[in-house]
């Protein structure tokens, strides 16, 4: 590969449906690309919605040790030390006041929620639909305990709307409560008012000295929209929702034909 100038000191990469293959894996060319982009002066950040202990197996099994940026951008994580840098939790009252519209407006929601901390569990209520094969999940009898302890984000799905049609009416309800965002297929999540992937990349370019004009954003989902807000290019996969692909500076091709590895051979001037 070309040893070209790197025009980004900053890659920031979503992880589901981008950096990831639908196996849950990061192919050798795309690991090789990031390789040469980091030998090449730039910082690579992973900008993911997971929590952090949705996170944690990922990056050491990726050998990742530096910051990430999980939870919508709720927290901000140090992969070598295994350690929070900042965590942003949801007021709880004024999620359950938010809730409480959404289902005057929409009918009963199944609810799920993510506990704060390095080990905070999720919590799935009655009803909620988890993907088969996916991260561990604690069920809950009762949704009451939802509330038991400090939570980053909520969960939730509806028996007869898709997940567009979700997130658009509890946005167009609780817009001036909560931030409402769809972060992939089943997941429709109720955040902070103001956070987003961009406020939790912000933070973590600040610690590495990089600025918004320096750095190149990936990823597939609407939840990326305020991510290629702040980046100075956003490149959607093939794979991404029409959403951020009418909001991308580029389209590359699917995660799983190695679409961030396409865009960085390309930078770094390979054949």
């Amino acid at each position: 590969m070309s040893t070209a100038p790197f025009p980004y000191k900053l890659v920031a990469t979503d992880l589901d449906g981008t950096l990831l293959r639908d196996d849950g894996t990061v192919s050798e060319r795309t690991r090789e690309a990031l390789i040469a982009a980091t030998a090449a002066g730039a910082a690579h950040i992973i900008v993911t919605g997971r929590s952090v202990p949705w996170t944690r197996h990922v990056l050491d099994d990726l050998g990742y040790r530096g910051i990430a940026v999980c939870g919508q951008g709720a927290q901000v994580y140090d992969a070598g030390a295994h350690r929070l840098l900042t965590s942003v939790t949801l007021d709880r009252q004024l999620a359950g006041l938010a809730l409480a519209k959404i289902e005057a407006e929409v009918g009963p929601l199944a609810l799920a929620a993510s506990r704060d901390g390095l080990d905070g569990a999720v919590l799935i209520g009655p009803g909620y639909r988890v993907q088969e094969g996916g991260l561990p999940t604690l069920d809950l009898e009762d949704t009451a305990a939802l509330w038991a302890a400090p939570l980053n984000k909520l969960y939730i799905q509806h028996p007869g709307l898709d997940d567009d049609a979700l997130a658009q009416a509890a946005r167009a309800t609780v817009g001036n409560l909560v931030d409402v965002v769809m972060a992939g297929p089943g997941v429709v999540e109720i955040l902070p008012l103001g956070l987003s992937k961009a406020t939790g990349l912000s933070l973590a370019a600040r610690r590495l000295g990089v600025k918004a004009a320096e750095t190149i954003a990936f990823g597939d989902m609407p939840n990326d929209i305020p991510m290629f807000g702040w980046a100075a290019h956003g490149v959607a996969m093939a794979n991404a929702h029409a959403e951020l692909k009418a909001v991308a500076d580029e389209v590359t091709t699917s995660n799983e034909e190695d679409g961030i590895a396409v865009v960085l051979e390309r930078l770094l001037g390979a054949a």
